[in-house]
């Protein structure tokens, strides 16, 4: 079946599944299949819990007419993908919408998600759920994008090269904004000129059709790497559209705009100086699309973070800054940081293992462990990864399950804590 024939089907039944435990009357099921699952093995399953049609790649033993063949699934859904993202362009009128692909090192979700608050608040806006960011994730976030669309944005992850370049094949931005290009996936990318060159494939597809870039222009890297756009809005601490600085940073980020916008300070539900790059970027995306100032202002306000993203939660007398949906060396260092910088004593650091650094990964442990010497503490705890094989005067856990165990023992009063780490180690059952 050719892609506009699957269209049709796909306008009559506008609701894609690739989970059988998930699925609800009418989805198209497609038999996606990885290392460890094959969705081929469930397509007849699918058909009788509720799906209208079920697309395979794999033949053998499947007849029914509700049973679409393909060459390969997972094309089929990107190419799907595309053609409903085109739907949204050559609108009547000559018009448009804007699709503005966020990618980065760290920082990229909080960023779509207070970009998305900003939008909602003038216009019909969709955007990536959660952390869907790759190849599967992009496809459903794109066909999850109804007719009623002002606005869409869509979160790019990668940890290889070319995959950037891949996801705009099909998302087609018209708008883009790299957060940062930090120490992340270097098992992946290499170095830090790897990161750079693969989330700069975002600048290269809007170098290559006339787009639009948001830009932190106090990061030099970024403002080289941009160079060729058509259209650069910029932001920052000085010298850029919109400028803003920390105001306070004593508890909750207040974020003091003064320049390109209302001169006022905006008291964000966040924690740390590292969000204000995050902060600014959606101030620059709202300005430019007409958001009044004092909606913009009131929808970053209002933003509340969760998912153990830049989270302060209070328990009895304790303080605890949670974040730990994610880590590599730059988030660390930075979360580190601004933790030394906070007011008040008594502060415990609970740090989790940072994963996917390949034969880097010693090398930043130790670069951790050198930061948190510079620093003093009431207790350092720390979880897992390669910081087990190193030697160091701080308390070490092999897991989390033993970190919480022993985090449960204690009777903490009036303490302070940062609790972070990779995804992989799920620091936040220490709180469960």
């Amino acid at each position: 079946m050719q892609i506009p024939e699957l269209y049709e089907l796909f306008v009559a039944h506008p609701s894609i599944e690739t989970d059988t435990r998930k699925l609800k009357q009418g989805n198209l099921f497609f038999a996606l299949k990885g290392p460890n699952f094959n969705g081929n093995q469930f397509a007849e399953k699918a058909l009788d819990a509720g799906a209208a049609y079920a697309i395979v790649d794999e033949y053998k033993g499947l007849e029914n007419k509700r049973i679409i063949r393909v060459n390969d699934v997972l094309t089929t859904l990107q190419e799907l993908a595309k053609h409903h993202r085109m739907q949204f362009s050559n609108l009547p009128g000559d018009r448009q919408i804007p699709f503005i692909a966020i990618t980065g090192s760290n920082g990229k979700t909080t960023t779509k998600e207070l970009i998305h608050e900003v939008l909602t608040a003038e216009y019909t806006t969709y955007t990536t759920e959660g952390n869907l960011n790759n190849h599967i994730g992009i496809p459903l976030t794109i066909l999850k994008i109804k007719a009623d669309a002002e606005m869409a944005i869509i979160e790019m992850g990668a940890n290889h090269q070319k995959e950037i370049e891949g996801y705009c094949k099909y998302a087609l931005p018209t708008h883009g904004i790299i957060t940062n290009c930090g120490k992340a996936h270097l098992e992946g990318f290499g170095n830090e000129a790897g990161v750079r060159k693969a989330k700069g494939e975002l600048y290269d597809h809007l170098k290559a059709n006339k787009g639009t870039a948001f830009v932190m222009w106090d990061y030099g890297y970024l403002r080289e790497m941009s160079k060729g756009i058509a259209v650069i809005k910029t932001y920052g601490t000085h010298d850029a559209d919109i400028t803003g600085e920390v105001k306070n940073n004593s508890g909750l980020l207040e974020v003091a705009i003064t320049g390109g916008a209302d001169r006022s300070t905006i008291k964000t539900q966040l924690v740390g100086e590292y969000n204000l790059p995050n902060v600014l970027a959606a101030v620059a995306v709202g300005k430019y699309f007409n958001v009044p100032d004092e909606k913009i202002r009131a929808a970053l306000e209002n933003y509340t973070p969760s998912n153990s993203r830049s989270q302060l939660i209070k328990k009895g007398t304790n303080m605890i800054i949670l974040d730990a949906y994610n880590a590599n060396p730059t988030s660390m260092r930075s979360a580190i940081e601004n933790f030394a910088k906070m007011k008040g004593d008594n502060k415990i650091l609970l740090l989790g293992g940072m994963m996917e650094l390949g034969e880097t990964s010693l090398i930043e442990h130790q670069a951790i462990l050198s930061l948190i010497n510079e620093h003093v503490w009431e207790a350092v705890i720390l979880v897992g990864g390669d910081y087990y094989k190193l030697k160091h005067i701080y308390t070490n856990f092999e897991n989390v399950e033993q970190a919480k165990a022993w985090f449960q023992q204690q009777r903490f009063e009036h303490k302070q804590f940062l609790i972070k780490g990779s995804r992989s180690m799920q620091m936040e059952k220490i709180l469960e």
